[in-house]
């Protein structure tokens, strides 16, 4: 009788400290962090932000150096001073050469205001310059020549205007590097919704584990005391034991996914290692479906594959004007001005002379065997493969989009449909624990249970991740927050400043 009592008192504290642990969370002390907190510390502090940003930058700079061609440059050249002493041949009246010697200091200075001309492709250009010669033999003595005002053309006739062609593609390719750039801040935060879910499945992977452990540990202790009393058979107890075993491998398993789930997500936001990050599961996810025809009209609007396009586009038709321009080429030069000459500098502005070059080159192939001809052939079927890739592209975008919106509404009810299916599953195994403790079901169901309880809770974080994934999906390509009805856009100065 004795006997008997004390084997109930067993089982009775056993059964206390199992239905204490059922309830049981993470003994790990660490500072929690929420999904929104890991996509804000990712945009900020990732090393996928900062070459995102630097890629902006360089970008920024290139559209910058593209728009000061457009405006007036202003130069200072000089040379102070030059010296030489040398000897040059030099052809004498009866065509005979001789050498003489040349021993002189010189010095120049010039002044220029450059303009680009973007209608006609040429530039326009005013200079002013002085320069001093000074003859050190035979007498040392100096000259000046002074050009007080130069105005110069330079014009190319039927080649292709570089400058307008560069005022359409620039602002294009400008464009297109802004939207590729809050694009990649976006994948930068679906980056981090990924190893953030990665660490909170590892998370809940291992409270399964610990939990399932401890469970094992207290129904192998009931296991035995009801062997003792004969009311369980040794299959069932060795079924417990093996139970144990497996839940043993299972935990250091999860221990180490664990460890690198939290390494990678700590790597990825640039947090110091001493400092450990405990997830928490999102309480709240972005509501509504969307339409496709919205998705698509902001996707057009917003993404950088429109600008792309069109930045392609305008590239084809370039080369075509290249190799057209290439095929005949004539340049204008002219220049006018006054100069004069002194041997110092105040008589040098004195009784100026006009000074006026006008020339004008051609370059036009008389036989060149189709060559200049099969440039512009090659030049016209590249861009009509480009107009070609560019149509697949276009319907492959549009399709990528329509099927991202069909798996981001469904993914709605296959969240809700997860969430319920955990709590049924958890009701379950709570049940079938209680129900095998008073030895009505069998450990074959109460194994059942447990698997079902944990995959369902797997599952559960999973088609969340699933939905959060494809959130930052569609506002990585359309560049629009559907929660809020608001674009994705800051001021890119700011960004490059960084204010």
């Amino acid at each position: 009788m004795n006997f008997a009592l004390c084997i109930k008192k067993r089982i009775g504290i056993a059964a206390a400290a199992l239905v204490s642990i059922l309830g049981a969370g993470l003994p790990i002390q660490a500072r929690e962090i929420t999904l929104d907190e890991a996509v804000l510390m990712a945009r900020s502090r990732s090393v996928d932000a900062a070459v995102a940003l630097n890629q902006l930058r360089t970008s920024y700079w290139s559209y910058r150096t593209y728009r000061a061609d457009l405006l007036p440059e202003v130069s200072f050249k000089a040379t102070v001073p030059s010296y030489r002493k040398s000897y040059s041949a030099y052809q004498l009246d009866d065509g005979s050469y001789t050498f003489v010697r040349n021993n002189y200091m010189q010095m120049n200075g010039e002044v220029s205001v450059k303009q680009n001309i973007w209608l006609t492709g040429g530039s326009l250009s005013l200079n002013t310059s002085l320069d001093w010669l000074r003859q050190l033999d035979n007498g040392a003595s100096n000259r000046f020549m002074s050009v007080p005002v130069a105005l110069t053309l330079n014009q190319p006739i039927f080649g292709v205007n570089h400058i307008k062609w560069n005022r359409r593609i620039e602002p294009i390719r400008y464009e297109e590097a802004k939207a590729q750039f809050f694009s990649a801040s976006e994948n930068v935060a679906l980056n981090a919704v990924g190893y953030f879910f990665d660490l909170l499945m590892a998370k809940e992977n291992l409270g399964i584990a610990r939990q399932n452990y401890s469970n094992s540990q207290k129904l192998h202790e009931v296991a035995i005391a009801k062997r003792e009393m004969g009311q369980i058979s040794k299959n069932d107890l060795l079924q417990l034991e093996l139970n144990l075993l497996n839940a043993e491998s299972s935990l250091t398993d999860c221990e180490s996914n664990y460890r690198a789930a939290m390494f990678a997500l700590k790597s990825f936001l640039d947090i110091e290692d001493d400092e450990d990050l405990e997830p928490a599961v999102p309480e709240e996810v972005p509501a509504g479906e969307l339409d496709y025809a919205e998705v698509l009209e902001k996707a057009l609007t917003n993404n950088s594959f429109s600008s792309q396009i069109r930045r392609r586009q305008l590239e084809a038709d370039y080369e075509v004007a290249r190799a057209k321009g290439n095929m005949r080429q004539i340049d204008l030069f002219a220049q006018i001005g006054y100069t004069g000459t002194a041997d110092n500098t105040p008589d040098a502005y004195r009784g100026l002379k006009d000074n006026q070059v006008v020339e004008i080159g051609f370059s036009i192939p008389i036989l060149d065997w189709g060559k200049r001809r099969g440039q512009v052939k090659v030049a016209e079927n590249n861009r009509k493969v480009v107009e070609s890739r560019i149509r697949k592209e276009q319907m492959e975008f549009n399709q990528d989009i329509f099927i991202l919106v069909e798996r981001y509404n469904n993914q709605r009810r296959q969240l809700e449909i997860s969430q319920r299916a955990d709590t049924i599953a958890a009701a379950r195994y709570h049940t079938n624990l209680e129900t095998f403790m008073v030895g009505k079901i069998s450990t074959l169901d109460l194994n059942d249970s447990q698997l079902s309880k944990d995959e369902s809770r797997q599952a559960m974080i999973n088609q969340m991740w699933l939905y959060w994934r494809y959130f930052y999906q569609i506002r990585s390509l359309t560049l629009w927050d559907f929660a809020s009805s608001t674009g994705i856009d800051t001021d890119v100065a700011k960004i490059i400043e960084g204010k």
